[in-house]
């Protein structure tokens, strides 16, 4: 039994890569980004979110809430993070796009949620997001959805 549930994580990742499901952002290099490829006939919504989970002492938020992108530009937004603890805390972003379907289309070359961030007691940053939504992206799809939600590390 321990070994099936053990199993299911890969199989579930590979359902979630198949479908578009889960919300799973994918990662792009910016210099493979065709700069003649922008779509200027067509413009997305885009929202964004930001959460902080249980355990966290930080405020989170987009400086921007939403924005208009043509698929094939990149684009840049800036989020705020600031540490309301008097100790270095540690956390991790964990992104969701939704309809669930966009996130296989939504790309990042640059984000915050690569990798952990380390805040000094009441330390405040701004961290940038470089993202491009993919021409592929289904002409139905005019709104997408990019939540974070940033999760406590316990570095002990």
């Amino acid at each position: 039994m321990f070994g099936f549930g053990f199993a299911l994580v890969p199989l579930y990742d590979v359902f979630c890569e198949i479908t578009g499901l889960n919300g799973k952002t994918g990662r792009v290099e910016a210099s493979i980004i065709d700069a003649n490829a922008v779509d200027t006939s067509r413009l997305i919504e885009v929202r964004f979110l930001a959460n902080t989970g249980p355990g966290l002492p930080w405020s989170f938020e987009p400086l921007v809430k939403k924005m208009e992108v043509h698929p094939g530009k990149v684009y840049e937004a800036i989020y705020r993070v600031k540490s309301t603890a008097d100790r270095i805390t540690v956390g991790q972003a964990i992104p969701s796009v939704s309809p669930g379907l966009a996130a296989k289309h939504f790309n990042k070359t640059e984000c915050f949620c690569f990798t952990q961030q380390e805040l000094a007691g009441f330390e405040a940053r701004e961290m940038p997001l470089r993202f491009i939504i993919e021409n592929a992206i289904s002409e139905n799809i005019g709104q997408i959805t990019l939540s974070y939600t940033f999760f406590s590390v316990d570095k002990s």
